[in-house]
């Protein structure tokens, strides 16, 4: 439960991140939130499937330190990722 808490909340830090630095993938606040949310708890989730050592760190209860890391690390990017992603469609389709 915790590994799908630090993916949801880096999601949606690096979803903000990626729609405030460049107004191409900007969604607002809300929906680079929402996306960010989205991709951190999805690739964060095919993250831990890839590498078998945070899964059986987190099966184990003995999370370190670097599995949080790690953790934090997938779910930022994929919420970065998939905000920048709709970001682009959205204003693509606007123009």
């Amino acid at each position: 439960m915790e590994q799908i808490l630090i993916n949801l909340i880096a999601g949606a830090v690096g979803g903000i991140g990626v729609g405030k630095s460049s107004p191409t993938f900007d969604l607002g606040t809300a929906g680079n939130i929402i996306s960010g949310l989205v991709g951190g708890g999805l690739l964060g989730q095919i993250a831990t499937l890839l590498l078998p050592s945070v899964l059986a760190a987190a099966q184990s209860g003995n999370f370190s330190v670097s599995g949080i890391i790690s953790q934090a690390v997938a779910g930022g990017a994929g919420g970065a990722i998939l905000t920048a992603i709709v970001g682009a469609i959205k204003n693509k389709a606007a123009a």
